[in-house]
C-alpha cells in the first residue's frame, strides 16, 4: 500500500469536487419539469433496450434506497412518465418503461444537463479528461482484471 496520508488527502479532495460540481449541477433541475432523481431513473431506462429498465437496475444505478426508489417510480408512474409491470422472467421484480412523455422530458432536460456538465468539465483537456475517466472506473472496479 502507498502513502496512506496521501490517499485520505486524495479521497478528501476527491469528495469535495464531487460534491461541489453536484451541487452546481443540481441547479439545472430548478424549475424543471424533472427532479433531479426522476432524470436518474429516466437515464437508466431511456438507455436500456426499448426504454425498458429492470427495476433492481434502476435502484443500483441510483443514491438513494430501494424502497425510496420504488416511490419514486410509483409518483412518476402517476405523473405519466413511466409505466411499470411485473417482469416476466422475474415474478419479484417489476419493468420500468419510459413513456413517451417521460422520454421528451428526459430529452429536453438532458441536452441543457450536457452542456452545464460540460462547461463545468471545460476545465481539462480530453486528455486529462481520459485520465480521469481511467482513474475513477479503476476506483469503482469497473476495469477487467484490476
Amino acid at each position: 500500500m502507498g502513502d496512506r496520508r496521501l490517499a485520505i488527502e486524495a479521497w478528501e479532495s476527491l469528495f469535495r469536487a464531487q460534491h461541489e460540481v453536484f451541487g452546481k449541477l443540481s441547479g439545472d433541475f430548478v424549475g424543471s419539469d424533472l427532479s433531479q432523481a426522476e432524470y436518474d431513473v429516466l437515464l437508466t431506462v431511456t438507455r436500456a433496450p426499448d426504454m425498458t429498465a429492470r427495476l433492481r437496475d434502476v435502484t443500483a444505478n441510483m443514491l438513494i434506497s430501494q424502497p425510496s426508489v420504488s416511490r419514486l417510480v410509483d409518483r412518476m408512474v402517476g405523473r405519466g412518465l413511466v409505466t411499470k409491470c411485473s417482469d416476466p422472467d422475474d415474478g419479484r421484480g417489476a419493468l420500468v418503461t419510459a413513456t413517451e412523455e417521460g422520454a421528451h422530458a428526459f430529452r429536453v432536460i438532458g441536452a441543457a444537463h450536457g452542456r452545464s456538465i460540460a462547461e463545468h468539465m471545460a476545465c481539462f483537456d480530453d486528455e486529462e479528461l481520459r485520465t480521469l475517466l481511467t482513474l475513477t472506473e479503476k476506483l469503482r472496479g469497473y476495469r477487467s482484471g484490476e
